[in-house]
């Protein structure tokens, strides 16, 4: 039987497909099938006139390791593809990438409109050390999309969500949120490391800017830090000039370039990279890359399972006596749970919070009293992780921001794992007893 793909155009490779093999080929030199570590801080020029165009951005190539790195572009051009965006740079941690992308973005007096739904880190970066360089961020309710709109001033420049929040499983109307942006003319920028590119792709919702934590799902096994930037390509930053001087005025380290003139549908990327990396120097390592690399390859295995456990737990827990709530999206009864039907319909990850009747107490003495649940500030791991926020992550917070937050003080967070679930099950009830 004849194959009618042959005639329908580019062949289009699935996300699994992807996973494996997107940014990567065989060692030209070797042969070598993995990517190799580039563990080398520079690169040899052909000759003066090489190394000046490298410098004044007139060809692509390596210069030294905090701009660009042969394992670190793999990874960059894998996540890329993945978020079906047009470009993307990584950086040393989620934190870093959030950093960068503000400062490409923002001017001294600037503002942005965040959710009040992020990861307790997320909040103090942006509302206390992002004050200090002059950059102001209004928290709102992420729950009606029309709190973006309300929030948006002459000086606003952006705005920034997790479309599957962590720690409490809020999923945002990201297309809302997306149309609230495209009115006033600002990008949307989505922290989309809990959902990750297998579970949902913000920029076909209309998302303009993208930042993972690589070190939480993309890596996957709690070994390499990183983060990373991925620009749709789609957003006109001409179409507003004056709101964004940094990509539209001539930059006086480049002879007078203008990124978006010059580059254009990834002239954020080339900002970022050219400007955020050359000046404050947050690049991933090459080793970083590499374990990145090779865990995103299961990928689409992994998520499979986390979500396939993570039903199973909140379920459990849902009927557990000594529980009150369980915030997770895949539970009928969530509030999010038709948003969740809509942006991730493979599944609702794997993070998800839970309330214990007993409260602050109750909390510590659960993450106490686990066994095969690790105990510890991260998620996305192959290893199952619990954390009581209220004395971790969002321990800097207000108990009025914590609540805000969903990290009251009886609230633990789950990371499932891909271990087997009865043995969880076993584990967490041993633990609330």
């Amino acid at each position: 039987m004849a194959d009618d793909r042959k005639n329908s155009g580019p062949h289009q490779y699935g996300m699994e497909t992807r996973t494996i093999h997107a940014g990567a080929r065989p060692d030209p030199v070797t042969g070598a099938r993995n990517t190799p570590i580039y563990q080398t801080t520079s690169y040899v020029f052909d000759d003066a006139e090489h190394a000046a165009d490298l410098f004044n951005l007139q060809t692509f190539g390596f210069i030294y390791s905090r701009l660009t790195n042969p394992t670190v572009s793999v990874l960059e051009e894998r996540i890329a593809n993945l978020e079906d965006g047009r470009a993307a740079v990584c950086a040393a941690s989620g934190h870093a990438a959030q950093f960068l992308a503000f400062f490409s973005l923002l001017e001294p007096g600037d503002e942005f409109v965040a959710s009040r739904n992020l990861y307790g880190g997320s909040i103090t970066q942006f509302g206390v050390s992002f004050k200090r360089l002059g950059w102001t961020c209004h928290f709102v309710d992420p729950t009606d999309p029309e709190n973006f709109r309300k929030a948006i001033t002459p000086k606003t420049k952006g705005i920034f969500i997790e479309v599957l929040a962590n720690p409490g499983g809020v999923i945002v109307d990201l297309e809302a949120v997306a149309g609230v942006a495209k009115d006033a003319g600002i990008p949307l920028i989505v922290d989309n490391t809990l959902a990750t590119p297998y579970l949902c792709q913000p920029f076909h919702w209309g998302a303009d800017l993208i930042v993972h934590s690589t070190t939480k799902f993309l890596s996957g096994h709690g070994t390499s830090l990183g983060g990373a930037i991925v620009e749709s390509g789609k957003f006109d930053w001409a179409a507003n000039a004056d709101k964004f001087p940094t990509m539209t005025e001539p930059d006086p380290a480049y002879h007078g370039l203008t990124f978006a003139e010059t580059f254009g549908d990834f002239g954020f990327t080339m900002k970022t990279r050219a400007v955020g990396l050359r000046d404050f120097g947050p690049c991933m390592s090459p080793t970083n890359a590499f374990y990145t690399i090779t865990g995103m390859e299961t990928l689409h295995l992994r998520m499979d399972r986390h979500i396939e456990n993570a039903q199973k737990i909140a379920e459990f827990l849902d009927a557990h006596p000594a529980v009150d709530w369980v915030s997770y999206a895949g539970l009928p009864e969530s509030p999010y749970h038709d948003l969740a039907k809509k942006y991730l319909p493979k599944g609702a990850g794997s993070v998800f919070t839970c309330g214990l009747k007993g409260g602050y107490e109750a909390g510590v003495r659960m993450v106490e009293g686990v066994n095969l649940f690790s105990h510890l500030a991260n998620v996305g791991d192959t290893r199952s992780l619990i954390l009581h926020p209220a004395s971790t992550t969002h321990r800097q917070l207000t108990d009025e921001q914590r609540a805000a937050a969903g990290a009251g003080p009886e609230v633990i967070r789950l990371s499932i794992g891909l271990e087997t679930a009865d043995d969880l099950m076993y584990d967490l009830d041993q633990a609330l007893a």
